[in-house]
C-alpha cells in the first residue's frame, strides 16, 4: 500500500478520506442530551390549593373590612328604621363592640378614613382588588356628607308632611347604605368584585 501511495497519491489519499469518513461521529452525537443526567432540568414551584386558597381568603377578608367605614357613619340615619324593624338591631348587634370602639375617640372617623386612603387605596403592596374595594368604601363614605350638610342648612321639622319627607329621607340613606354595604361584603367574602351604583365607575378610574 505504501509503494501504492508512493506512485499515486491521489489514490492514498482518496481511501485515506474514506476511512475517515467511515469512523467519524454522526453530527450532534457528542453534544449533551437535552435530558441528560448531568443536565440540571427547571424545577417549578407545585401547585399547593391549599396556599391559593388561604391567600385568596385574606385578600377578601382585606378587601371588606373597608366597607365597615360607612355602614358606622351611616347608622344615625337608620335611628327611625331601628324601632319600625328590630331586626336590623340584632343583625348589627355583632359590631356593637367596633361600634363603641369608633366612636368612643375623638377624630377616629377622619383618621380611619385617612389611614384606608393612605395605606390601603395607595399603598401598591395590595392588589388592585383591595385597592378598588377600598376606594369603593371611601366614596361611599363621603356621599354621607352631603346629607349632613342638608341638615345644617335646613333645620328639623316638628310634624306634618315635612316630619315624614324628614324620616323617609332618613329611611332610604340608612337602607340604601346597608344594602351597598351587604353587597360590598357578600362580594368580597366570595371572590367577586362589587359595582356600587353611582361608585364603581368613579373607585375604578381613582385606582390604578
Amino acid at each position: 500500500m505504501l509503494a501504492g501511495c508512493l506512485h499515486n497519491p491521489v489514490i492514498c489519499h482518496s481511501r485515506q478520506s474514506g476511512q475517515a469518513q467511515a469512523f467519524k461521529a454522526p453530527r450532534g452525537a457528542l453534544r449533551p442530551s437535552r435530558h441528560s443526567p448531568g443536565r440540571k432540568q427547571p424545577q417549578h414551584a407545585p401547585f399547593n390549593p391549599a396556599v391559593e386558597w388561604t391567600s385568596c381568603h385574606i385578600r377578601c377578608r382585606v378587601a371588606s373590612l373597608p366597607y365597615l367605614v360607612p355602614l358606622f357613619d351611616g347608622l344615625k340615619y337608620g335611628k327611625f328604621v331601628f324601632m319600625q324593624y328590630p331586626i336590623f338591631m340584632k343583625i348589627l348587634g355583632p359590631l356593637d363592640p367596633l361600634v363603641r370602639l369608633y366612636f368612643g375617640f375623638p377624630f377616629a372617623s377622619l383618621i380611619v378614613f385617612f389611614a384606608i386612603y393612605s395605606g390601603i387605596v395607595n399603598n401598591q403592596s395590595f392588589s388592585r382588588y383591595v385597592r378598588y374595594n377600598g376606594m369603593q368604601s371611601i366614596l361611599l363614605d363621603i356621599l354621607l356628607i352631603l346629607p349632613s350638610l342638608l341638615e345644617r342648612v335646613f333645620k328639623i321639622p316638628m310634624g306634618g308632611p315635612g316630619l315624614q319627607i324628614y324620616i323617609q329621607a332618613y329611611n332610604t340613606i340608612f337602607l340604601f347604605v346597608f344594602i351597598c354595604v351587604a353587597y360590598g361584603i357578600g362580594s368580597c367574602l366570595l371572590g367577586k368584585t362589587p359595582r356600587l351604583p353611582l361608585i364603581s365607575d368613579a373607585a375604578n378610574q381613582q385606582v390604578r
